[in-house]
């Protein structure tokens, strides 16, 4: 495949979406609409991309630090060849193919741009086109069985006969850079708009007798995102793609449409998620994990035969080793909890170390924040927390120790050890009965004296 270089056109204000987020940068599965784009492209090993801004450029700009990437300015805005114009300075000493497109599309796969960018091979532009089950009102392709077009027509300007065309043009072109730039500078503004159309490249072409082609790609590939309503479209069908992904790689999920994952979500084989689950980010689970229904993770690492759940939340730096079990209601935050380690409900395990077959009683809490500074807490093999209990960090808990239910221990607790932390208990025969006695009397007297006389 020749060098080729990616314009991404974000300049548009995308009021629709009614944000201060920038539109290109609203997430699907946990990731910016146009990090997919460029994750999506850096698969072909582009030699250049450039993303041309407008509206709210520091945003974009911000997001892109770290990545070889440049952004150009349109300002002002005189419509999407005007657009792509302002990335020629960027491109400057370039030759090669130039892909256009936009970075509110922002599922279109790598295998379709490879597709789009070969059928140079016979052609001098390649745009790409959709069947959509509605046409609506998107411009039509209207093309050869080889492909060829004959021409690009904006559905207000189409004919009854060219309206019937189901072949829609998606707006994404490639040119090698010797045609697009003359094709871009060709570009007129005589339209009731007075803006600059890329479209009007391919037609442009088509007049000067070049061959343009059309490469078809399917209609959600290409779907363009101006709303919220569109964007949790978006979002329904990248979720749908990925449960299937999921059950087809070994997964098994009991109720799929319940289950949400993050772009970057990783599953081994054998696992079972139960109704209502959800991945946030950075979340890796091994072969033979059971994830209980109503879980929340994020940022955690679940080893192999690790059972986690229901209601149970995993934070940041969770990291469950092999056969460990986190059961309802309990809350991970930067810990591990060690092999064959059990926090079966009702606790909090922040900035801890669990070691292996621990025993996490209900009710316990690592109490690991004074309000400025986080601290550890290390609970050594076959130690046992007893319920309600309170470790109150920087503690350790040395291997097979054991800390009575409903201890406060703020001190380090040697090996086998017990720990008992408790208040006195003071017995006072009959003290209950004389309180009854005399509170009753009290409510009696009360309700005498509230009758009228």
């Amino acid at each position: 495949m020749t060098d080729f270089a990616a314009i991404i056109l974000a300049a548009g204000k995308g009021t629709r979406m009614k944000s201060d987020l920038h539109k290109v940068l609203h997430p699907i599965a946990g990731k910016a609409m146009l990090m997919h784009l460029l994750d999506s492209f850096a698969e072909l090993q582009p030699q250049r991309t450039v993303v041309v801004v407008g509206d709210r450029r520091e945003q974009v700009d911000g997001a892109l630090a770290g990545r070889d990437v440049v952004s150009a300015l349109q300002d002002p805005q005189h419509g999407t060849a005007h657009a792509a114009l302002q990335a020629k300075e960027a491109l400057a000493g370039f030759s090669g193919n130039i892909l256009v497109t936009f970075g509110d599309v922002p599922m279109v796969s790598a295998a379709t741009v490879r597709k789009l960018l070969d059928a140079l091979d016979n052609a001098k532009v390649a745009v790409l086109g959709f069947r959509p089950d509605d046409p609506l009102a998107y411009g039509r392709v209207i093309a050869d069985a080889d492909g060829t077009v004959a021409k690009m027509v904006e559905f207000k300007d189409a004919s009854e006969d060219e309206r019937a065309v189901n072949l829609c043009n998606s707006g994404l072109i490639v040119a090698h850079s010797d045609d697009m730039w003359p094709l871009l500078d060709a570009v007129g503004n005589d339209n009731a708009q007075g803006e600059y159309y890329l479209p009007d490249v391919a037609t442009g072409a088509i007049a000067r007798g070049d061959r343009v082609v059309v490469v078809e790609c399917d209609a959600d590939e290409v779907a363009g995102i101006n709303s919220r309503s569109e964007l949790a479209g978006a979002e329904q069908r990248w979720q749908a793609a990925r449960r299937e992904a999921a059950m087809a790689d070994g997964a098994t999920l009991k109720a799929p449409d319940t289950v949400f994952f993050s772009h970057d979500t990783k599953l081994g084989r054998d696992v079972t998620i139960d109704p209502h689950v959800v991945f946030g980010p950075g979340v890796t689970v091994a072969d033979g994990v059971h994830i209980k229904a109503y879980t929340h993770l994020e940022g955690a690492q679940l080893s192999s035969g690790v059972q986690v759940g229901p209601f149970a939340r995993l934070r940041p730096g969770a990291v469950l080793e092999e056969d460990s079990f986190v059961g309802n209601f309990v809350e991970m935050k930067k810990a591990t909890l060690g092999k064959g380690a059990k926090a079966s409900h009702l606790s909090y395990i922040g900035d801890a170390t669990v070691g292996a077959n621990a025993n996490i009683g209900a009710g316990t809490i690592t109490c690991n924040y004074d309000g400025y500074f986080k601290y550890h807490t290390t609970i050594g093999e076959r130690a046992f927390i007893g319920s309600n209990s309170a470790l109150v960090a920087p503690v350790t808990i040395g291997p097979d120790a054991i800390v009575a239910a409903g201890s406060t221990v703020s001190r380090d607790v040697g090996a086998g050890e017990l720990r008992m932390v408790r208040a006195e208990q003071m017995v006072k025969q009959g003290w209950a009965d004389r309180f009854h006695d005399t509170m009753k009397k009290k409510k009696a007297a009360a309700k005498a004296s509230q009758k009228p006389k």
